[in-house]
């Protein structure tokens, strides 16, 4: 529900609707993902250290579940589920910083954990 007061003419509301969606929509693809590798074979993103205690296909079906439950937060409470998806894609850096050659990938989802962050001062004003 929008806050009644707020001004949806405004910029800053569009951008909220681009984060709001962008964040639902992005983990919630990713998830399923997970489940079928369609997009790309998400084993090699694993750290060789978790791989050594983990099947990487366990541990993906786990990310791509976690993803899905994000993405839910996101559409229920904006707020909440941007918060996690920031922290969840903290955690994803640190994942990709252990394995070289992914550092590209690892500054891109530092981009995405900003854009989640925004997504999470927006929805004070709009989803409060």
């Amino acid at each position: 529900m929008i806050n009644s007061n707020a001004d949806t003419t405004r910029h800053s509301f569009h951008a909220f609707r681009i984060l709001y969606f962008g964040f639902i929509a992005l983990p919630f693809i990713a998830g399923i993902d997970k489940f079928f590798h369609v997009l790309v074979n998400w084993n090699m993103y694993l750290s060789p250290m978790i791989s050594k205690m983990i099947a990487p296909d366990t541990f993906m079906k786990i990310v791509g579940v976690i993803e899905i439950v994000a993405a839910i937060i996101v559409f229920t409470k904006p707020r909440l589920g941007a918060t996690i998806v920031a922290a969840w894609l903290g955690g994803i850096i640190i994942n990709l910083l252990t394995i070289p050659g992914f550092y590209d990938i690892a500054l891109r989802d530092f981009g995405l954990a900003l854009g989640a962050l925004a997504l999470m001062e927006l929805s004070k004003e709009y989803r409060p």
